[in-house]
């Protein structure tokens, strides 16, 4: 039996932090993560410059149903080449990231509880709930930091579709969630309890 885990959220609400830690208090061999940024749709019909302007808060940006079929493969036991997405160039690199099947699958992304294939298939959904102002300085040091993107990027990104998206498809999806996670990361409780529930089923 495969235990799929959704965490959803806004962008810089502690998803990946949350994701991360109940992967490292499992064994190595039982639980494996997939992002839904690694499904962002390859553009190479666009220019850099045109791919930039992309609007990648909206659902259309990913491809969920390579997604849905991925997670629905490894629930029947077979392994999966997952892409792998530069955040640099805006496109999927031509190697993958093989995936087996494991125990506990954590799938992450600001949209995995939005798409309601992909939230049929999930045992635990969650929804990470952190103040917008927390999240958006988040955003502002990982674009920068690990994105290659200025300030200003990152400013005019967020007022132009990183706000309005979370407003329109983000926020709303957590009324799907089972366990709704306040602060990210920082909430020991919440995690503890999360955990030992997922090391009980393990």
């Amino acid at each position: 039996m495969t235990l799929v885990i959704g965490i959803a959220g806004g962008t810089g609400s502690g998803k990946t932090t949350i994701a991360r830690k109940i992967t490292d208090a499992l064994p190595s061999d039982k639980v494996d993560r997939i992002e839904h940024d690694s499904y962002y749709r390859d553009r190479p019909e666009l220019s850099y410059d045109e791919r930039c302007g992309l609007n990648f808060d909206h659902p259309s940006a990913l491809e969920t149903t390579l997604l849905v079929e991925h997670v629905r493969t490894l629930r029947e036991g077979q392994a999966v080449e997952v892409p792998i997405y530069d955040f640099t160039t805006h496109r999927r690199l031509p190697e993958t990231r093989p995936v087996e099947p494991r125990n506990v699958i954590v799938v992450e992304g600001i949209l995995v509880l939005a798409d309601p294939a992909l939230r049929d298939l999930m045992d635990i959904k969650i929804f990470v709930d952190t103040d917008a102002d927390i999240r958006a300085f988040r955003r502002i040091r990982r674009d920068i930091e690990h994105r290659g993107r200025t300030f200003q990027q990152v400013r005019d990104q967020y007022y132009k579709t990183v706000r309005p998206m979370h407003l329109q498809f983000v926020e709303p999806s957590k009324r799907w969630a089972d366990l709704i996670i306040p602060e990210g990361g920082d909430n020991r409780v919440a995690l503890d309890v999360l955990i030992a529930k997922i090391q009980a089923v393990v």
